[in-house]
C-alpha cells in the first residue's frame, strides 16, 4: 500500500468519524420518560413520585397543588406550576404535626400512616385556605394570603375520628358550604361511606351543625371535590370498589340534591394505577383538564397525571372517551397551556440557606436543636440520637427525606464531613420502607469503615485511612425500585457494597422516601454535617421508548371552579 494511499485512507477514516460525531452532536436528544417533552407534548405521569391525594386551585394564571404528608414534618406539601404540567415546591401548612397527637414527636414516633391525609385548597376573598382531615383528630383549616406560607396556626373545625376528603366551595351569593365523607358503621351492611354537605360560617372556618345533610351513601365514596358550572352543580368522587376507586360525578340543580350520576373513567388498575381523587379545572384558555393522583402500592406511592376533559351534555368526559361515553386513561397529550419550558421539583440542596428547602420533610417531627444550617454556615448539621428502637431504621430521629422519582438511571449523592462523629454512631443515606436500606460511615474505637445495612443486617465494608474526613455515599435505581448503594472516599471511584435492593413502599399508598440521617446505639453523641445533596437522572432510550402499562418493569383574582 502506497504512502498516499494510506494517508487517503486515514483521511476518509476521520472525515467518517467526524461526521458521526457531527450525527450525534445534532441528533434531537431522547425525550424525557415523563413530564415535560419540550415539544409542546406531555408524557404521564406528570410528577412520577409521591404526590399524593390531589388538589389544585388555579388563581389568574398560576396553579397550586397540594398533597398529603401523613407523619412527615412539615406537612401538607403546597407545589405551584404555570402550566399545570411543570410543579415546584413552594412550602407547606402545618410546620409542627405534633399539634395533632404526641405520638408523632420525635420520642414516639407512632403512626406514620396516620397524620396529614387528603384536602383542597381554595382561593376566595383574596386568601388560599386549606382543608384537611387526621383520621383519629378530625378536620382543620389554615389559612395564608401567599401559599408558600406562613400559613395561620389551625383551626380545629370538627373534634372527631372517621373524617376524610373535606372540600369547600362559595355559592354565588357567598355562602360557603364544606362537602367531606364520614367512615360510618351500619349494623346491616358494615362499613358505610356518608358524604355530608354543611353550611360554613361566614369566615369559613366553621361549620354551621344544623345544616348538615347526607347528599350521598354507598359501600364506597370519598375523594369529594364541588363546583358549579351554568348554573348545575357537580359533585365529583371516587367510587370504591374491590375492583378499584372509579370516578363518578353528580350534577344538579340545587346544591343539596337530588343528584343524577356518571361514571367518568374506566379503571384497570393494573395498567393504568386506578386514577381517581383529584381536580376538574378550567384554563384561562377555557380548557378543562383532571389531575388525578394514582397508583396502588408501588414503591414510588401515589404519581400524578394529567387528563384532558371535554363536555357533551352537560357531563364532563376524561381522557380518551370510548363507544359508551367513558373515559379512559391516556399517557400522552399536548400540554394545555405552552410556552413554559422544562421543570422539575427541586432536589439537589448545598444546604447554604437558612431554611430547608422545601422539597425537605422530617420522618415526624424532629428533634429542636439536634439539627441546624447555622452551626457550621454551608452545610447541615445532624446530630446522632439515640434510637427508640435499636437497629430499627423506622424508629431513627431526625431522618430527613424527600420524595424519590420512579424513573430509569435516577442515582442520589451526598457528600458528609466527618470531623464531629464519634464511637457508636453512623451516618448515612437511606431509602426508607417496609423494608429499608442504608450505605453509610460507622466508627468504633476511632476507626471509621464504610457499612451497608438492609434492615438490621449489616455489610462491612472497606475501612476508611485514618485522617480521612469526608466521604460521598450514593444510591441508584431504576424504574422497577432495584437500588444499588455505594460509597467513595474521593467522589470520583466508587465501590459497590451489598446486594442490589428492592425499594418498597412505606406502607399502604405511602411511597418510599429518600432520607439523610445520623444516629448513635450508645449515647446521644457525635454528629455529622452535610456538604451537599446532588440528585440526577439519565433517561434511557428504553424507558422513552416503553409502553404506557403501569406496571411496566424496569394574588390575582381567584377563578377557582368551585366558586368565586
Amino acid at each position: 500500500m502506497s504512502e498516499t494511499t494510506g494517508a487517503t485512507r486515514t483521511f476518509a477514516r476521520v472525515i467518517v468519524m467526524v461526521t458521526l460525531l457531527a450525527r450525534c452532536a445534532t441528533a434531537e436528544p431522547i425525550p424525557p420518560a415523563w413530564g415535560d417533552q419540550g415539544d409542546g407534548t406531555y408524557k404521564n405521569p406528570v410528577l412520577p413520585g409521591d404526590y399524593q391525594n390531589t388538589d389544585v386551585v388555579r388563581v389568574g394564571d398560576d396553579y397550586y397543588y397540594i398533597s398529603a404528608t401523613k407523619a412527615l414534618s412539615p406537612g401538607m406539601a403546597v407545589l405551584h406550576s404555570k402550566d399545570l404540567v411543570n410543579w415546584r415546591h413552594v412550602g407547606h401548612v402545618v410546620p409542627d404535626i405534633t399539634v395533632f397527637h404526641a405520638r408523632f414527636n420525635h420520642d414516639r414516633m407512632e403512626g406514620d400512616q396516620r397524620g396529614v391525609w387528603a384536602g383542597a385548597i381554595a382561593h376566595h376573598g383574596g386568601k388560599f385556605y386549606v382543608y384537611f382531615t387526621t383520621p383519629d383528630e378530625g378536620l382543620y383549616v389554615s389559612t395564608a394570603t401567599d401559599p408558600a406560607g406562613p400559613w395561620a396556626p389551625l383551626t380545629h373545625m370538627m373534634r372527631a375520628p372517621g373524617w376524610d376528603d373535606p372540600c369547600p366551595f362559595w355559592d354565588d351569593d357567598g355562602q360557603p358550604y364544606l362537602v367531606l365523607t364520614q367512615f360510618a358503621r351500619d349494623p346491616a351492611n358494615g362499613k358505610t361511606y356518608n358524604t355530608h354537605l354543611y353550611k360554613m360560617t361566614a369566615d369559613a372556618l366553621g361549620l354551621v351543625a344544623e345544616s348538615d345533610r347526607i347528599i350521598h351513601q354507598s359501600p364506597g365514596a370519598e375523594a369529594s371535590k364541588l363546583f358549579k358550572r351554568g348554573g348545575v352543580y357537580y359533585h365529583f368522587f371516587s367510587h370504591v370498589t374491590p375492583e378499584g376507586r372509579i370516578p363518578m360525578m353528580h350534577r344538579a340543580k340545587e346544591i343539596a340534591g337530588p343528584y343524577e350520576t356518571r361514571q367518568l373513567l374506566h379503571v384497570n388498575a393494573k395498567e393504568n394505577g386506578e386514577p381517581n381523587q383529584g381536580t376538574l379545572l378550567e384554563t384561562p384558555g377555557g380548557q378543562w383538564v383532571f389531575l388525578t393522583h394514582h397508583g396502588r402500592g408501588g414503591w414510588e406511592g401515589r404519581p400524578a397525571s394529567l387528563l384532558p376533559v371535554t363536555w357533551a351534555e352537560g357531563w364532563p368526559l376524561v381522557g380518551s372517551v370510548g363507544a359508551d361515553g367513558i373515559g379512559n386513561m391516556v399517557w400522552s397529550g399536548r400540554k394545555p397551556i405552552g410556552g413554559f419550558a422544562r421543570s422539575a421539583p427541586q432536589t439537589d440542596d448545598e444546604f447554604d440557606g437558612r431554611e430547608l428547602a422545601p422539597q425537605w420533610e422530617w420522618y415526624f417531627q424532629p428533634r429542636a436543636g439536634k439539627w441546624s444550617l447555622a452551626e457550621r454556615p454551608g452545610f447541615l448539621r445532624l446530630h446522632a440520637l439515640k434510637r427508640l428502637a435499636p437497629g430499627n431504621l423506622r424508629k431513627t430521629p431526625n431522618i430527613l427525606t424527600q420524595r424519590p422519582l420512579r424513573a430509569d438511571g435516577s442515582a442520589a449523592t451526598v457528600k458528609l464531613s466527618l470531623d464531629g462523629m464519634a464511637d457508636g454512631q453512623t451516618a448515612g443515606l437511606c431509602f426508607l420502607g417496609k423494608a429499608s436500606a442504608t450505605i453509610g460511615v460507622t466508627q468504633a474505637g476511632g476507626e471509621r469503615a464504610f457499612v451497608y445495612i438492609e434492615d438490621a443486617k449489616a455489610t462491612a465494608g472497606p475501612a476508611l485511612a485514618r485522617g480521612t474526613n469526608a466521604a460521598w455515599l450514593r444510591v441508584s435505581w431504576n424504574h422497577a425500585g432495584l437500588a444499588t448503594f455505594q460509597a467513595s472516599t474521593d467522589g470520583e471511584r466508587f465501590t459497590t457494597i451489598g446486594n442490589p435492593f428492592q425499594i418498597t413502599s412505606l406502607g399502604s399508598h405511602l411511597g418510599a422516601k429518600l432520607g439523610i440521617y445520623t444516629t448513635n446505639d450508645a449515647a446521644d453523641a457525635g454528629h455529622v454535617d452535610v456538604d451537599w445533596f446532588h440528585y440526577s437522572q439519565a433517561v434511557t432510550q428504553r424507558e422513552a421508548n416503553g409502553g404506557a402499562a403501569w406496571n411496566r418493569p424496569s394574588s390575582a383574582r381567584a377563578t377557582n371552579v368551585r366558586g368565586r
